[in-house]
């Protein structure tokens, strides 16, 4: 007997070795291939990144999975009991592996094998982060081997409120929700510390298989498995009994998450973050890394850039006719409404549809108006006389057919159009700037009808706005187009297109860097260009077709002269153009070519934006910066954008310490004299030149037109003293806009729609004068000093200690060295402000008038010799000067027009006399004019708006 169980006892403990022997083997085996756990140790879950404007409200977000992360101290102990009671009630007491709760597991298998059900698992929360983090989701013995073996070696490394936290964030439970912070948002709309008990049991009823117990797909298996939940909170003491009663009794709500109050109008602007975050940090930190991005911009200014681009492209789209419907269904006579209603509803809308508009069908095409049908079963009509402007677009031209006398001229029944809420027929007319979405006041009567809508179109044009600081380069608002839906093409960083006349500013910079003055005569007059053998000569021209004769590089800028600009960059020397351009980061490589003195470059939005910055900032090194500060998911800054030191600003509290002294750190680029000189001529601008029509803000303001070859691009770049805003138009694939379009026409409204808002009720300074420019009275169309009886006299802006060249005839005309420090015939030196009569700042920009084609008799100049017949003048209705030259660079070669570069092509002797009058006491020949002068009263000189045919 005793053998038997001495034999007995052996052999069990035998089996008992070969089985922990086995075990051990199979351990030691599936323990070689497992995954490095250690990673854990640094693990962070991916978070949403996010993009915040200036004022800290969220304009976008970027995740691969919607997390929000929460340190398991921070996360309510009701939660954390809930999910131990339905996932794991001994997870503070085993050691990674559940015994117990394994057996259960292999009986209850064992009952269900044949079945067609799931293996019920055993794991513990250990085991799930295991799965989770480590491994797969593969359904299979080896694989809760591994479970099994990492689970402890977790428990060992890491403490269980480290398991717990990396459990509670990770798990997915349904609706796109990772972690239980994204759920109680998702599920309930609520934080975690504002979930009740039978929100709490919910959330905790997931984790096994959420789609099973989805709260509308499997409402009732939803409802069942959490008040499981409830009753086992109740079992483990986390909850009293009238508790758990209540809360089953409770139905089970879901309530959908408020929807998050986004940026409006700033997708362009995110975009270009977006792409610059990825550029710098890479996909993985931008969609996983939980950045906190504070951008620069300005949602105020932002919203009111979006609808000023999308009203000035709107405008000049419908100043260009109508390209047709949306599309068209057949809609028989007798359809009832509920035919129409399924066809309409069925209608996709267009892209870059705006969510104002609505898409509606034409169901009567009358004589005075249109009945049109709506997505929610409403009707409404649209008059006859607000869509007046729809003329049919002819085929492959800028043209439009004949004026509309009857809707259906422009629809008929069946079509799809778009179409906007009108305003009330009585209302008063919207301020400038205000988008029709934004009106309340709309033309609907219910009781007296069917409310008035107004035809819409998606403008074929496209545009770009920018509008940034010029002291810190923070952009404030930026739009890329019509609407990011139709193209995230963003069209002010991604566009390269050609400035025109908007880079001259800086041809004339350069200019009076060399010396020149701002009333420095420059001939105007025809130039031509030798490109060499089998070439055509280059003749760029004024827009006007005219030629004015001797002129002041005020007057040049001011009505956008671009026979004085190309005449003054070959004086100067393309070189110091070039290295103007490249300064001031308007491109990188400027080709050293004559005609890119005009604008024959390329450049973006942007870029020239910050280049008029560096302007408005009176010559100081700007760059450009979508973002102020970024920091990492700790809160830890890891860029920003102001890099200055600053002593003392990390102060917690004021003690009566000094405000701390934050260091200009930004590089001197140009002359700020020379800065300033330039802007004061681009008030001129506003004043009395192309943009005239911005003189009404009654601001201080300067800036530029701009208009390429046959009106491809347009253009206008203006600012204040502390705002700078840039504004192009133009189709995506190049083609003129218009013989009659400029950036006088379609760009300079959209500047001024944004103006309007963003300066209203705000106290604009004048531009600050550096050390060092003196002011003189002088006569504003000659630049010679004012005398009595000068009807337009301002103050010019002049180099203290330099020559004033107000005593001098010399003039640049090319035909002989020019030196702008000569000393003037009278020898006065700045400094004194010289006699004249009192300065009428307010008194219109006059030109010389006369029978001359330069607005004045100059003797010694005919007109014949200089012009062999000047076309008529063309004036636009806003009477506004731009002129033109060749779209492509054009090399340098021979000019006509000597300069002290290049080798002259020299005229007949007989043109030679005509176009120079001898100096006296000079050895080389130049022009020299007495003093303009007019017979009777003085005249405005016709000028127009740039038509096709050049830059300007």
């Amino acid at each position: 007997m005793v053998r038997f169980i001495v034999f007995t006892l052996s052999t069990i403990l035998l089996l008992v070795f070969l089985a922990v022997l086995a075990v051990g083997g199979v351990f030691w085996h599936y323990g070689q291939q497992l995954p490095d756990y250690t990673q854990l140790a640094n693990y962070q879950p991916p978070v949403t990144t996010r993009l915040y404007a200036g004022d800290g409200h969220l304009m976008n977000e970027y995740a691969v999975e919607k997390r929000v992360f929460v340190p398991v101290n921070a996360i309510p102990q009701q939660i954390v009991n809930a999910f131990l009671s339905a996932e794991d009630k001994t997870f503070y007491t085993h050691q990674g592996i559940d015994p117990m709760g394994l057996l259960r597991a292999v009986v209850v298998n064992a009952r269900n094998m044949g079945s067609d059900r799931r293996p019920v698992g055993a794991s513990t929360i250990t085991q799930q982060v295991a799965k989770n983090f480590l491994l797969t989701n593969e359904v299979s013995i080896a694989r809760k081997v591994k479970e099994a073996i990492l689970a402890t070696r977790l428990e060992q490394m890491y403490s269980k409120e480290k398991i717990l936290e990396l459990y509670l964030n990770e798990i997915y439970l349904g609706m796109g929700s990772y972690g239980v912070a994204a759920a109680a948002l998702n599920y309930f709309n609520k934080s975690l510390d504002q979930l009740d008990v039978a929100e709490v049991a919910y959330l905790a009823a997931l984790p096994k298989a959420p789609n099973n117990y989805h709260p509308f797909r499997h409402h009732d298996a939803a409802v069942e498995r959490r008040n499981w939940v409830i009753g086992r909170m109740q079992e483990d003491g986390h909850i009293t009994a009238d508790e758990a009663r209540q809360a089953m009794q409770e139905p089970l709500t879901i309530r959908s998450r408020d929807e998050t109050d986004y940026v409006r109008g700033g997708e362009y602007f995110a975009e270009e973050v977006r792409r610059q975050l990825v550029q710098q940090y890479g996909e993985d930190q931008l969609y996983k890394g939980g950045l906190a991005v504070r951008t620069t911009l300005d949602p105020a200014y932002q919203e009111l850039a979006t609808r000023s681009l999308r009203k000035g492209l709107q405008e000049y789209d419908r100043r260009h006719g109508w390209r047709g419907v949306a599309d068209h269904v057949d809609l028989p006579n007798a359809a009832s409404d509920a035919v129409w209603q399924k066809l309409l509803s069925a209608a996709q809308p267009p892209k870059g549809m705006l969510d104002e508009w609505r898409l509606a069908m034409v169901l009567d095409a009358g004589a005075k108006e249109a009945k049109i049908g709506l997505p929610d079963g409403t009707t409404g009509t649209i008059p006859l006389e607000d869509m007046r402007w729809a003329r049919r677009v002819l085929p492959g031209k800028q043209g439009m057919g004949p004026a509309v006398g009857k809707t259906g001229d422009v629809m008929r029944r069946g079509d799809l159009i778009m179409v906007e809420l009108a305003p009330k027929k009585d209302s008063k007319p919207a301020k400038a700037g205000k988008d029709d979405a934004k009106k309340d006041e709309t033309r609907k009567d219910e009781a007296k009808g069917p409310a008035v809508y107004s035809l819409r179109q998606i403008p074929d044009v496209n545009g770009a706005m920018v509008a940034l600081d010029p002291h810190t380069g923070r952009v404030l608002a930026m739009s890329g187009g019509w609407s990011s839906k139709a193209s995230e093409f963003n069209r002010a960083t991604q566009a390269l297109r050609q400035p025109g006349s908007s880079f001259k500013p800086f041809v004339y910079l350069a200019a009076l860097e060399a010396g020149y003055t701002p009333s420095t005569l420059v001939l105007d007059a025809p130039f031509i260009y030798d490109q060499g053998p089998g070439l055509p000569k280059w003749q760029p021209k004024n827009y006007s077709g005219e030629y004015y004769g001797p002129s002041t590089l005020r007057v040049g800028i001011e009505k956008s002269r671009n026979l004085m600009t190309v005449r003054l960059a070959q004086a100067i020397g393309m070189d110091k153009v070039a290295q103007k351009a490249e300064t001031f980061g308007i491109d990188e490589k400027f080709p050293r070519l004559l005609a890119a003195s005009l604008g024959a470059g390329e450049t973006t939005v942007l870029r020239l934006a910050t280049a008029y910055g560096m302007l408005a900032n009176g010559g100081k090194r700007l760059q450009a910066t979508l973002i102020d500060r970024i920091q990492d998911r700790n809160g830890k800054t890891i860029y920003k954008h102001d890099g200055r030191p600053c002593d003392g600003c990390d102060a917690m509290n004021w003690v009566g310490q000094d405000m701390p002294a934050i260091p200009d750190t930004r590089a001197q680029i140009a002359d700020p004299r020379s800065v300033y000189q330039i802007v004061h001529i681009m008030e001129g601008v506003i004043q009395y030149g192309t943009a005239r029509r911005l003189a009404e803000l009654g601001v201080p303001m300067a800036g530029k037109t701009g208009t390429t070859n046959d009106s491809i691009d347009t253009w206008f770049m203006g600012f204040t003293p502390d705002l700078v805003v840039g504004v192009f138009v133009g189709f995506d694939e190049p083609r003129t806009l218009g013989r009659q379009e400029t950036g006088t026409s379609t760009a300079l409204p959209i500047f001024k729609s944004f103006m309007e808002e963003a300066l209203k009720g705000k106290s604009v300074r004048p531009f600050p004068v550096p050390p060092g420019i003196a002011f003189v009275r002088v006569n504003h169309a000659t630049g010679r000093l004012a005398e009595y009886g000068d009807s337009d006299i301002i103050r010019e802006a002049f180099k203290d200690g330099t020559p004033s060249l107000l005593g001098t005839d010399q003039v640049l005309d090319g035909s002989a060295p020019f030196d702008p420090m000569a000393a003037p015939a009278q020898g006065d030196m700045l400094g004194d402000e010289l006699g004249g009569a009192p300065v009428d700042e307010n008194g219109p920009s006059v030109l010389p008038g006369g029978n001359s084609p330069y607005g004045a008799a100059v003797p010694g100049v005919t007109a014949p010799a200089l012009l062999g017949g000047a076309p008529p003048v063309q004036v636009n209705p806003d009477g506004l000067p731009e002129q033109t030259v060749p779209s492509q660079p054009v090399p340098q070669a021979t000019p006509v027009y000597q300069s002290p570069v290049y080798q002259p092509q020299v005229p007949s002797a007989q043109s030679q006399q005509q176009l120079v009058a001898p100096a006296p006491n000079a050895q080389q020949p130049m022009l020299a004019p007495p003093p303009m002068t007019t017979t009777g009263p003085a005249t405005a000189t016709p000028v127009a708006q740039p038509q096709a045919g050049g830059l300007y």
